[in-house]
């Protein structure tokens, strides 16, 4: 299992792919496989076998090329067909340089694969897989190699529960970016009468110039501002909330935080965009709406909406188990192909 070396697994904070990425080892593990996980730093809260490629995060250095190819160099110089039957990347440009490797490798797109992306993508070559994390990030590029569609899960045993619906603000739960729209939630909210908890990360350049520019000059009683917070702080956010706001601007691949707030209980009012029509379901965990000007009264009226429904949707729908045998099916049929820089693997992930 190959990460990028930014953040740790599972983070402590932010790290939508890294928090899936620790709920799939532990639940392959628990299905009877053996899993290696290589990463940065010297900590992970897995099960796996850990190798750190270096000894400290990178997060300082997101945006920047050399961490994560200095990273794939390292993991290319210690993967054997002795040692390994499947690579899974979750890395960006890991499955672009996939083909040099002599173990056959499953690749999980996470990010939207159209644009820049989306030409590194359609340069991967044939024997590896892409797997898609919904069918709207599928069908935004169908042209590419998909080899199969698995949704994203997490772990969700330990989260609290939401008691009373209705109670608490709205909470916007995002990165402060233009694609996450957190002056539309401000607009929404506020058209609503009800108050707002933007809690989002900012830290990157283009996330802090949205925050000062956009969002602070709109700021008022109304809205209380968190930054960075940690993970037990956003997981504690999410339990109060009247609801998650989702007023996307972009059609979003997956979207965690649906699936972690519904985990809590707590209903999804959100823009129709990417994926979220797969993973809210409306009317019973959630309300989603066509256009911005109806966010106002779903957020009046999500109160109607039981918590006991959209813990049962994520454990139905969203639960490790179930994204795990999904990349199990993925894996048989990519264990034992030849690669282009030599034999094939020995297939022996043992048959269940």
């Amino acid at each position: 299992m190959l990460v990028p070396p930014w953040y740790p697994v599972p983070p402590s904070g932010y790290g939508g792919l890294e928090q899936v990425v620790a709920g799939l080892v532990d639940g392959l593990i628990a299905g009877g496989h053996a899993v290696t996980l290589f990463g940065a730093g010297g900590w992970h809260g897995t099960d796996a076998d850990y190798v750190p490629t270096v000894g400290d995060l990178q997060h300082e250095r997101i945006g920047e090329s050399l961490p994560e190819l200095a990273h794939l160099a390292r993991v290319h110089r210690l993967l054997s067909p002795a040692d390994f039957d499947v690579v899974h990347d979750h890395t960006t440009v890991g499955p672009l340089l996939a083909d040099r490797r002599t173990v056959p490798t499953v690749a999980t797109v996470h990010g939207n694969p159209v644009g820049e992306y989306g030409d590194v993508l359609s340069l991967v070559h044939p024997s590896v897989g892409l797997v898609a994390i919904s069918h709207a990030q599928r069908r935004s590029n169908p042209g590419l190699p998909w080899a199969g569609t698995v949704h994203n899960a997490l772990e969700t045993a330990d989260f609290p529960r939401k008691r009373s619906p209705g109670a608490g603000p709205v909470l916007w739960l995002a990165r402060f970016s233009p694609d996450k729209g957190p002056e539309v939630a401000i607009a929404a909210c506020r058209a609503a009468g009800l108050p707002l908890v933007l809690a989002g990360k900012c830290t990157e350049p283009g996330e802090r110039r949205h925050y000062t520019e956009v969002v602070e000059p709109l700021l008022g009683p109304d809205v209380r501002v968190l930054v960075n917070a940690d993970r037990d702080t956003c997981l504690r956010l999410l339990a109060e909330a009247r609801c998650l706001i989702m007023p996307i601007q972009w059609d979003e691949p997956f979207g965690m935080v649906m699936v972690e707030a519904m985990a809590t209980g707590t209903p999804v009012v959100a823009l129709n965009r990417g994926a979220v029509p797969e993973l809210v379901r409306p009317g019973v965990t959630g309300l989603v709406c066509d256009r911005p000007e109806e966010l106002p009264a779903a957020l009046r009226e999500v109160d109607r909406l039981r918590p006991e429904d959209c813990v049962a949707h994520v454990a139905e729908h969203f639960s490790t188990v179930g994204m795990a045998r999904g990349y199990e099916a993925v894996y048989r049929r990519f264990a034992g192909r030849p690669t282009s820089a030599g034999r094939p693997a020995s297939a022996r992930v043992p048959a269940r």
